[in-house]
């Protein structure tokens, strides 16, 4: 049985699909209330579940009349997204972001399912068992490494 994390991420994912701008707009509180909800649990989905690395824009506006915008960046090409993710890395980089990222990756149908796999036993914690920060440095590198070979083996688009 899938948690209700999972029903909201799939129900916003289907509407963003099924709008032209691939963007929508929400209340929290109405999204709360037709789940039988917390408004945090809504929080909590758009925080983990949308995500730059996952190639989402949030925002949201606050008061009576607020709403949380999200918005599904498309690009290009194959290229342009392994670009934009190599940008979002950084000097460090923890498990989850990097596991969003390669989530991106499979979904988007870039990798298959046991590359996004092999690529996650590598950034696991488990696996750099030092401690941190070295963990997420090494963890970046790491990423940086595999989507610069994934990019240039991919070449030209």
């Amino acid at each position: 049985m899938r948690n209700i994390s999972d029903v909201i991420e799939q129900y916003l994912k289907q509407i963003i699909e099924g709008n032209e701008e691939a963007l929508i707009e929400v209340k929290r509180s109405e999204l709360a209330s037709q789940f039988d909800c917390v408004p945090s649990q809504i929080n909590y989905v758009i925080r983990t579940r949308f995500t730059e690395e996952k190639g989402y824009v949030v925002e949201s506006k606050r008061g009576g009349g607020g709403y949380i915008r999200i918005i599904k960046r498309e690009l290009d090409t194959r290229l342009a997204v392994y670009d934009q993710l190599l940008h979002l890395i950084g000097s460090s980089m923890t498990q989850h972001a990097a596991e969003s990222m390669i989530d991106r990756l499979e979904e988007e149908e870039i990798i298959t399912l046991r590359e996004s796999r092999l690529m996650k036993s590598v950034i696991d914690r488990e696996v750099l068992s030092v401690p941190l920060p070295s963990r997420d440095h090494f963890r970046a590198r790491l990423m940086s490494a595999m989507l610069k070979t994934l990019k240039y083996k991919t070449s030209p688009d």
